[in-house]
């Protein structure tokens, strides 16, 4: 008994060096996997920050490139919406200060023209004035018309007459109604208007012509294209016709591309637009009197301009950082890896008799595990003697449970009342008790099996009944209540048998033909009830009270099969646990019932298997109940 109690420890310690590997591992991989587990945490993390700072960067690049653009947008928009204005105001001084107040029939307004022009001439090309019918009544610096000029053709024209109270700014355009040496083929932006002329008192409808000067414009907007290459300016009118755009002339012979069309009909602000396979941001402002639209674009190239070098950055502070991580988690691995090498070396001393303690140190958590490894190897000695107890439990109940399978006196009283039958003629009969017999052994073997189902072990009590009856000439009956929804649930084999001999010895085989046994079947929620009732003697409290006593002292002498009820209420509950068993009552001169308490658990070779080994108090089962 002492070698098993040397080899269970020796088990136990192999087992608690197991724990400790397979919970840590060797020093060195803790230490490696600590080491790894942190670079790599490191990096990711170290990665994620840079990427992060980097993308914050870009996008405050972005934002603030942005900003710039729109900025230097509104200011070329006012100064752009202040030439114009000069030019409407120009137009107004000529209209309401001049034309208004000059008889058309008897004088010209020549001088005022000239006089107005002679102000504005570096951005004005021509002043003209024109009667509906396309007459030409005024003009500065020169009067004198091209041939066939026909102003009907016009489209600053045809605007001013249709729209009678707006002014009309044109496309820039080639001028081609005067002859003038010092601008033979202006380019130029037209603002017409209608006005009213006085002929006598009498009003009539006239043309105001001002043609601007398109170089003025050109050069403000190329100002701006030259101060950065990757990013441009444009400006189109309302419906996305160019009005100027750096590559204007590339865009007319069909070597460059624009989406003028597309952006032009943007409302006022920032966009991201998909044109020729690229994004790009663009800045729309709108330019008031007008509709044109000033268009700022930036090239998703251009915000990649000047982020090179903090890429570089970038690249050199993770690099540092990971340096400086790896040399900090070389060390910290190191701190944390010391001493679980060392409750490691510990246990392998133990493990060889070299030592009894346990390293205790290092951190909270290994501290803690080295002190309940101690706390263990302390009631190892405890642990060994209640194993070897469980063991002897385990053999003395499964020998009750082989000597519960045959009652000698029951098989030699049975042969005889079988040879007695057929002496007496009574083959029907002796075959009868011989079919029961077999078929009772064929249950009690289960081909070695100690749980079978509970249909199996109601067949086995009714067989064993049967010949019961038939040697006691019906001295009692029997009835069996079985609900049939339990049948297909789990019991350990030969309880009933031994109860409803007790029944037959104690009770209703002392009464004359009125005994009466009734055994019941019935489930209640997750459990089952099955109990043996009988119309016998009965019993007073204190002998009801020392049934189920462990002392053999205590006992009451048992007859009939040698197995007592208390061995029957072990053998449940070393499968079942201590929750389970019997639950006897009896009343004296009424009879008494032995109830058995089993849990619902579905009869299936999942289930029967780990049933089969005992189970202690406390521990659990790994079977499915159903």
């Amino acid at each position: 008994m002492k070698q098993d109690g040397k080899t269970v420890e020796h088990g136990f310690l192999k087992r608690l060096q197991k724990k400790v590997e397979d919970l840590f591992g060797r020093a060195f991989s803790v230490q490696s996997t600590i080491l790894f587990s942190y670079t790599i945490v490191s990096l990711f993390s170290t990665l994620f920050l840079g990427l992060t700072l980097y993308q914050q960067f870009v996008r405050e690049t972005k934002a603030q490139m942005i900003n710039r653009t729109q900025q230097a947008a509104k200011q070329t928009v006012s100064a752009l919406e202040d030439y114009l204005r000069n030019m409407r105001e120009v137009s107004d001084a000529m209209y309401y200060d001049v034309i208004k107040k000059v008889d058309f029939s008897s004088d010209t307004v020549d001088r005022e023209m000239n006089l107005l022009y002679e102000a504005n001439k570096n951005d004005l090309v021509s002043f003209a004035l024109y009667s509906t019918t396309g007459r030409l009544l005024s003009a500065a610096p020169s009067s004198i018309e091209k041939k066939d000029v026909n102003v009907w053709n016009q489209e600053w024209f045809r605007y001013a007459q249709e729209q009678v109270e707006n002014m009309h700014f044109s496309l820039p355009h080639v001028q081609n109604l005067f002859d003038d040496a010092r601008h033979p083929y202006p380019w130029v932006i037209s603002l017409s208007r209608s006005v009213e002329l006085n002929d006598q008192g009498k009003p009539r409808q006239g043309i105001l012509l001002l043609d601007m000067n398109y170089q003025a414009i050109q050069e403000m907007l190329s100002e701006i294209n030259d101060s950065d290459a990757n990013q441009y300016v444009y400006l189109t009118g309302s419906n996305g016709e160019l009005i100027y755009h750096p590559k204007k002339m590339q865009i007319l012979t069909g070597f460059h591309h624009e989406n003028n069309v597309q952006e032009a009909h943007l409302l006022d602000g920032v966009h991201e637009v998909k044109f020729d396979s690229s994004n790009r941001v663009v800045v729309v402002e709108t330019i008031s009197y007008t509709g044109w639209k000033l268009v700022s674009v930036l090239p998703a190239s251009s915000f990649r301009v000047g982020l090179s070098s903090s890429r570089y950055v970038l690249m050199l502070m993770i690099t540092v950082t990971m340096l400086a991580v790896l040399i900090v988690n070389r060390f910290v691995a190191a701190a944390i890896s010391r001493p679980i090498q060392q409750l490691d070396q510990s246990i392998r001393k133990i493990e060889c008799g070299k030592a009894k303690d346990v390293y205790i140190g290092g951190s909270y958590e290994v501290s803690h595990l080295a002190k309940t490894l101690q706390s263990y190897l302390e009631q190892n000695d405890q642990l060994m003697d209640e194993v070897l107890h469980e063991q002897e439990e385990k053999r003395k109940s499964e020998l009750d449970a082989l000597q519960s399978q045959i009652n000698p006196h029951f098989l030699y009283n049975t042969l005889d009342s079988i040879v007695w039958m057929i002496e007496e003629g009574g083959t029907d009969e002796a075959v009868f008790m011989i079919t029961e017999l077999a078929s009772l052994f064929r249950i009690s073997l289960s081909k070695g099996h100690t749980i079978i189902s509970i249909e199996n072990e109601i067949k086995h009590a009714k067989n064993y009944m049967n010949i019961q009856k038939a040697r006691y000439k019906d001295r009692f009956q029997t009835i069996f209540n079985i609900d049939e929804e339990i049948l297909s649930y789990c019991t350990v084999k030969l309880l009933i048998q031994p109860i409803l001999e007790n029944a037959i010895y104690y009770g209703v085989s002392k009464e004359d033909g009125n005994g009466k046994i009734v055994v019941k079947g019935e489930m209640k929620g997750e459990e089952i009830f099955i109990s043996i009732s009988d119309n016998g003697f009965g019993m007073d409290q204190e002998t009801l009270d020392s049934l189920l006593v462990e002392n053999e002292k205590e006992k009451v002498p048992s007859k009939g099969s040698g197995v007592g009820l208390l061995n029957v209420h072990k053998r449940i509950q070393l499968r079942f646990g201590e929750k389970y068993g019997l639950i006897i009552q009896s009343k004296m001169d009424e009879g008494t019932t032995v109830t058995i308490h089993l849990p619902a658990i579905y009869y299936n070779e999942e289930n029967r298997l780990p049933l089969e080994e005992v189970h202690y108090p406390n521990e659990k089962k790994g079977v499915s109940e159903s």
